[in-house]
């Protein structure tokens, strides 16, 4: 399990990882837009699941952030 600060790091990481696949995304997509084939298809699918799979883990990790902070202010509070 991580740490509060190894979580932190972990979503930043996630979302740096997630802007530059995206940025990624929008480029095979203006390719595609110009010069449609079935590679640059198959590699636009590959981006899009690896993208929501990033996505899909940093909506965890923020989840498990906020609950974490939820139980630590009604212990504080």
């Amino acid at each position: 399990m991580l740490d509060d600060g190894q979580l932190d790091a972990r979503i930043e990481a996630l979302e740096t990882e997630e802007r530059d696949v995206s940025a990624r995304r929008r480029k095979l997509h203006d390719r595609l837009a110009s010069f449609p084939n079935e590679v640059m298809m198959q590699q636009e699918r590959e981006i899009s699941a690896h993208r929501r799979e990033l996505h899909a883990e940093i909506d965890a990790l923020r989840a498990e952030r906020s609950r974490r902070r939820e139980e630590q202010s009604s212990v504080d509070g």
